[in-house]
């Protein structure tokens, strides 16, 4: 199977017009390759992928089948090379944690023996260290906004990447903690109070921040 990175790896929709797959006596087997060879031209897809843009063109069910099954047969499709690129890509690219990218292959239609497998490459450090990673890159934009404004903006964004709450606040707390004890602290003498305040028993009213990636 064909892989590619993040813009590579997309859905279906808006890729075939809806409406017959043949006209004039045209072979329908025939045309349902062809549609499934354009789509994949641009871009690996799942079976399920296929299947649907097979659908929106009206190409007859059994034929359809027969020509996802020639194609996976072949490995034209493989859904479980295709949920391992699709980790590989948006965990790395994009620093999506195992939750977000599992929700991700749900949507394209992978089984959910080849959605564990292709999550299973990622660890637990893999995600605290792509979480702090993320941290780092954003926190510098932060600087000078209150502090429990700056908590609140990397936890969200952190969550909207499908980082469980527990561990984005311990990301999020151990990046300002290396800014207060650092050469150019940010903080006055107050720092570390302020700190425990804001993760204390208030910001923890919040924890459901940590949910909001997946009512998204």
């Amino acid at each position: 199977m064909r892989t590619a990175g993040a813009g590579g790896l997309g859905g279906v929709e808006g890729a075939e017009p809806d409406g017959p797959a043949a006209s004039g006596g045209a072979d329908p087997e025939e045309a349902a390759r062809q549609i499934c060879l354009r789509l994949l031209a641009t871009a690996p897809r799942t079976r399920a992928q296929l299947a649907t843009a097979l659908r929106r063109r009206r190409v007859p069910e059994d034929v359809a089948e027969a020509v996802l099954s020639r194609f996976a047969e072949v490995r034209l499709i493989d859904d479980a090379a295709f949920a391992q690129a699709w980790v590989e890509s948006r965990h790395h690219g994009r620093g999506l944690a195992r939750r977000a990218l599992s929700a991700e292959l749900r949507q394209r239609g992978v089984a959910a023996e080849q959605v564990r497998a292709a999550i299973g490459s990622l660890g637990d450090q893999d995600e605290l260290a792509t979480a702090r990673r993320l941290v780092a890159k954003r926190i510098e934009a932060t600087r000078g906004r209150p502090l429990p404004a700056r908590v609140r903006h990397l936890v969200g964004m952190l969550a909207r990447k499908g980082y469980p709450a527990g561990l984005a606040f311990q990301v999020v707390r151990e990046a300002l903690e290396e800014r207060q004890h650092g050469p150019d602290t940010e903080f006055g003498q107050d720092a570390p109070s302020d700190l425990d305040n804001v993760f204390g028993a208030d910001i923890a009213a919040d924890a459901a921040v940590g949910d909001e990636w997946s009512a998204r």
